[in-house]
Order: structure tokens, then sequence, then C-alpha cells
């Protein structure tokens, strides 16, 4: 059904939608590229939320050579009016012949209707090429369309031991600088960083961004989880242009005068009940969490069934017996209750491993 140019010209609009990761949200990332066979004559991505979608930037670049083409696109086109018009109606006006889309959009405006529109103009539609790649990188979209809450990502840094911290909760640092860098490109394309308020009293974080170049970003919002707001003396967490919400339980106060934004969420066996946090997250658009907390916290999102992936630096250190473990509150007495991890990637950051991994059998 698909040639070997219609999967090299895929894999461009692939790269070209990632160059978005950290404007979109809460947007997905989006390429395309316009072709006579294999002679590309226009591309573009889509660059940030509200602006044009790819397909207008890459059927601009073709100009008039767009009419007879093929376009590749890694969503389906839009067929809706949001903040710009629909894709559908540029392709369709541009004379474009035929439409390659990785995959569906779940999007309720759109879900299918921008293929029907394509087809009723004429338009050959084919879709389904690559799609195990473009779901990979919109994974936190589609994970709010579909699951109702945001893709969860638990950052941590450890020791060779398995500690991230002494017994004091002293972890600073464990992880090297290459490390601590490249932390800051996983924040830059999450939609929010999680914390609890054990992590706030004990290191006062900012939890912002921080790139070493001009790379263009979109803050992610920092959100505490603090059932009785004993955080809100520590303002780090709300320095700076990042927007900042609090999770508290319903009998909790706010001090008079405490101006950030803050909302109720309800209580489950004695603590924030987590998966209603993270819907209230997907509500308001967030896409992709960054959770960077402790053992505690951890814990209780992996014991909740709660964790997509886990971004670990291991470190060529040991903290021994009594510092604190990655995960705590598990309770495994036999290995039938044990979680297991299936490696999706490794790679050396200076003298640390980073290890991405996914709840689920190891392979």
């Amino acid at each position: 059904m698909f040639t070997a140019t219609d999967h090299a010209l895929m894999a461009r609009a692939l790269r070209l939608a990632e160059r978005g990761a950290y404007t979109t949200k809460p947007n997905p990332m989006v390429g395309c590229v316009i072709a006579h066979g294999d002679e590309v004559v226009g591309e573009g991505w889509h660059q940030r939320a509200g602006e044009p979608h790819a397909e207008v930037f890459a059927l601009q670049a073709a100009g008039e050579r767009a009419r007879g083409a093929t376009a590749y696109v890694t969503l389906e086109p839009c067929a809706h009016h949001g903040r710009t018009p629909p894709c559908c109606d540029a392709l369709i006006a541009a004379g474009v012949t035929r439409v390659v889309a990785a995959m569906r959009d779940p999007f309720a405006q759109v879900d299918g209707a921008g293929f029907e529109r394509l087809r009723a103009a004429g338009v050959t539609v084919a879709h389904g090429l690559m799609e195990a790649d473009a779901r990979r990188l919109n994974r936190g979209y589609l994970s709010r369309l579909e699951r109702g809450r945001p893709w969860v990502r638990v950052k941590l840094a450890t020791s060779l031991d398995g500690r991230t911290a002494l017994a004091n909760k002293d972890s600073k640092w464990i992880s090297g600088e290459a490390s601590r860098r490249d932390v800051m490109h996983w924040r830059a394309r999450a939609s929010a960083i999680l914390t609890g308020a054990g992590t706030v009293l004990a290191d006062d974080p900012r939890l912002t961004v921080r790139l070493d170049d001009d790379t263009p970003f979109v803050p992610p919002m920092r959100v505490v989880l603090d059932p009785g707001l004993a955080t809100v003396a520590r303002d780090h967490v709300r320095a700076g242009d990042a927007p900042t919400l609090y999770f508290h339980a319903p009998d909790a106060k706010p001090p008079r005068g405490f101006a950030a934004s803050h909302a109720v969420a309800p209580m489950r066996n004695g603590q924030l009940d987590l998966a209603a946090v993270l819907k209230r997250l997907a509500d308001l658009g967030v896409n992709e969490v960054q959770v960077e907390a402790g053992a505690t916290l951890a814990g209780a999102l992996l014991r909740d069934g709660l964790v997509d992936e886990v971004l670990l630096y291991m470190a060529p250190l040991l903290l021994g017996a009594e510092a604190r473990p990655l995960f705590d509150g598990l309770h495994i007495d036999d290995m039938t209750q044990r979680f297991e991890l299936r490696l999706v990637e490794t790679r050396m950051l200076g003298d640390d491993l980073r290890l991405l991994l996914q709840p689920g059998l190891a392979s």
C-alpha cells in the first residue's frame, strides 16, 4: 500500500514535527511534507499553539507546485475552525491530490472528519503509515484525549545502590552537570512539572526551565501537591514567569493575601486523590507531566498505576542503606507482587547513565 518513498517522506515529516516539542502544547506536534514523487516542493511544522498549522507552512513553501502533489502529514488534517482555519480546506484549495497521514486525530472536532472532507473533494486519502512513531511523538496529547489524563513521566536521580537522597533528605547533587542539563530539555517539553509538599519544604526548588541556548519554549506549569498548604511560605516555586498551581485538601484554607492559583482535590486514604489531580490537569490542557518529587509521591503514583515512564539518572556513587529509596510504600512481600519495567533507551551523560523505562513486562 505504501512505497519506500512514502516511508521516507513520512519519516521526514515526523522529524519536522519534533521541532515543535517545546512550543506547541497543548496542541500536538505535526509535520508536513509536500512532494511530487520523491521531489520535495514544500515542508513545514506546527510551531506554536494559535499560529498556522504544519500544512499551511508547507503549502506556503510549495506555492503553485502544490497542485497535483502528495501531502504527507503526521496527523489527520483539521476540519474545524479553531484559532486557525481548517487545514483540509487549504489542502483542497491548493490542488493537492493525495494525502498520506500517519494517524487519525482523536480530537472530537476532527476524528475522521478531516479525511471525510478531503475524500468528498476528490482527494485520495491513506492513513496508518508509521502510526506507532506518530503516536510515540504525541503520547501526551493522545493520553489526554484518549485516557483523560496526561502522560506521566517520573524523573529520578539515583546512586548505584538505588538511593535518591540521604536520610536527612539531602539530595544535592547526586547526578552530574551533564544530567542536570539534560533534565532541562525534558522539562521544556513537559506541560507541567509536579512535586509534593515534602520536596518543596526540603529543597525550596524553582522547577523552571534553564536552557543553555536561545531555544524557544513554553514554560511548563509548576504543580504542588500540598494537602494542608504547608509550603506557601516557600516562594521559589512561584518565582519567575512560569505559572504555579497548588492542589490542597477541601478543608485547607489559603492564607489571607495568598494570590497563587490553587484548587481543591478530593482526598483518598488520607492523601490527595492522584487520579483526580491528573484528570484536572488534563482538563486544563496538560499533555505531559514530569514528576520531580521524593520517594513517597513517586511510589504512590507507581502503586496507583499512574506512571507511564521513568527517567532515571544513575550516578557512580553509593549512599548507603539508610538513604532514601527510589519508590516508597510499594509493600512488596513476594516476587509475584514485583513491579517490572521495560528498558526503552540508555544513554551516557558524562559519568552518569540515563535510563528510560516504562512499566510493563521486561523484554
